[in-house]
């Protein structure tokens, strides 16, 4: 099913797997567009189906410029699953990127305040960003701008909600749980010229909720995405289920 919501392209799918195969269609299609040069890109699990699909593709993309959203603070810089170590492998290395055109932000607490900083510098000077890869939080987090945050907000560090940080010890295995991350802020974001966001599974359905049909507020940051030009949004038939128009599918 497919159906435009405030602004959004909402796409439902039976499960994660036809939704990724419409995602990837749609993002192959954006990156290879000559005037796409800026990409930013999010790290964690939802993604890393999506940019295997692209690699797959096998686009020449050598001249993109490839920016982190987000890191998590208080973990290694060398530790093989924070952002910038899985977007080097998953997205600059899988899609033929130089890594010298890989931009992040660095996870250590002492750097990560300047670090994000300078790392929206680089993206305004260089333009702006051509296409944003977001997944969506189970509190409607856009990276690691939580409930509250404001939509004219910039690059920062955040204490992290109970919830975030409970995702986070799932993604690590327990090994860490960091309760700080830091992102690019709002402004950023929303000024991409194509958005494309992913949801998937149940823990999913309040903020696709919030998101699609609320009222655009900080509580739910990824509700913003609702005044944007050109969202793409894809969701499976469980993160889609509490939405009024999730019960025509085809």
């Amino acid at each position: 099913m497919k159906f435009a919501a405030s602004g959004m392209n909402v796409s439902i799918h039976l499960d994660p797997d036809a939704a990724n195969a419409a995602a990837t269609d749609c993002l192959a299609n954006w990156l290879a567009h000559s005037s796409a040069r800026n990409v930013m890109v999010a790290g964690g699990n939802t993604p890393l189906e999506l940019y295997r699909r692209v690699a797959e593709r096998g686009l020449k993309l050598s001249q993109l410029s490839v920016f982190a959203l987000d890191e998590y603070v208080g973990v290694p810089l060398e530790e093989p699953r924070n952002c910038a170590s899985l977007l080097r492998r998953c997205v600059a290395d899988a899609w033929g990127i130089p890594r010298a055109q890989l931009f992040s932000v660095s996870s250590l607490e002492r750097d990560a305040l300047p670090s994000v900083r300078e790392h929206e510098r680089r993206i305004a000077s260089a333009g702006g960003l051509d296409v944003i890869v977001l997944g969506l939080g189970e509190n409607g987090h856009l990276g690691f701008n939580e409930p509250g945050s404001a939509e004219n907000s910039v690059g920062r560090v955040l204490q992290l909600e109970p919830s975030s940080v409970e995702a986070n010890r799932r993604w690590f295995g327990g090994d860490y749980a960091p309760s700080k991350g830091a992102t690019v802020g709002l402004k950023t974001i929303l000024a991409a010229r194509h958005v494309l966001i992913m949801a998937y599974g149940e823990r999913k359905t309040s903020a696709v909720k919030a998101m699609v049909e609320g009222v655009p507020d900080p509580q739910c940051p990824a509700s913003f995405l609702q005044r944007h030009s050109d969202t793409s949004v894809f969701l499976d038939e469980a993160a889609a289920s509490k939405l009024k128009r999730s019960d025509t599918r085809k």
